[in-house]
């Protein structure tokens, strides 16, 4: 039952990543990686959502398991992040890698923090 949700959950993020990354880059002139960046921190959103659901609200593992490691860990990506930002140090861009490096540590922290929260409450 869980590798059954998580292959679809899996599957799920992976196309909800690629959709978004395209929607934003497609509307963005620019090489710095918005689409990553709004993926990554939507992403850390919603699992610290769970988290704080879980810890503070029962919800049931296979819940977590299933939309925290299936949906999200598919739908966010730290290659891609790696990736983008050695992109840029290679296309003589270091402030704009750098400014990626530091932005996407800062907004993923906050928004992990603001979903723990949000989870805590509702």
């Amino acid at each position: 039952m869980i590798i059954g949700g998580l292959m679809i959950a899996g599957g799920a993020g992976a196309v909800l990543r690629y959709l978004v990354d395209r929607l934003v880059q497609e509307r963005v002139e620019s090489d710095f990686p918005y689409g990553t960046l709004l993926i990554n921190v939507t992403g850390s959103l919603v699992l610290g959502f769970l988290t704080g659901s879980a810890l503070h609200h029962g919800l049931a593992a296979n819940w977590v398991t299933v939309f925290g490691t299936g949906l999200i860990g598919a739908y966010t990506t730290f290659s891609t992040f790696t990736y983008d930002t050695f992109r840029l140090f290679g296309s003589d861009a270091p402030a704009a890698a750098v400014t990626n490096v530091l932005v996407s540590l800062v907004a993923g922290l906050g928004a992990a923090i603001a979903g723990l929260a949000l989870g805590t409450l509702i």
